[in-house]
């Protein structure tokens, strides 16, 4: 079992705010020297503690600004049917997120895109066009007052 002590802890938390910092910068911040640093990086991304490192986009800035949390209930939950419904969300850029979900719906979408007909040429082609899904709910955010990808250390 692999086991995080309190410096990769602190190299963690730094990283979740800014993962471009520089080996030093990053060194200087948690109060370790460069060398041990890298090392514990490396190790950490090795053992899959850091799954990855990318830019976080300012949706509304890119022509991006709808946010759609969509409910997805499928007509038969077996296991073969929730991985092939799992793989045709996988291949769309627009679902950022996909959770099988227990009790109520199947799955719970995060879906970003431009607009209403965006969402709808979307829902069209994943969700009207599958034979297996029963129920769809969208949900339309209207104003996103909280969102971070960080995780409690």
């Amino acid at each position: 079992m692999f086991i995080i002590d309190e410096l990769d802890k602190r190299i963690l938390q730094q990283l979740q705010k800014d993962a471009s910092l520089t080996n030093h910068e990053l060194a200087l911040r948690v109060h370790a020297s460069a060398p041990t640093c890298l090392r514990r990086v490396k190790r950490l991304t090795e053992e899959g503690i850091i799954a990855r490192q990318v830019a976080i986009l300012d949706t509304a800035k890119l022509g991006a600004g709808l946010t759609a949390i969509v409910e997805i209930t499928l007509d038969h939950q077996a296991t073969e049917k929730l991985l092939e419904f799992e793989q045709l969300v996988a291949q769309e850029i627009a679902v950022q997120q996909c959770y099988r979900v227990s009790p109520g719906p199947d799955f719970v979408l995060v879906i970003q895109v431009a607009d209403m007909a965006a969402y709808h040429v979307l829902a069209h082609r994943l969700f009207a066009a599958h034979a297996n899904v029963r129920n769809v709910r969208s949900f339309f955010s209207i104003l996103r007052s909280k969102f971070e990808t960080g995780i409690a250390l």
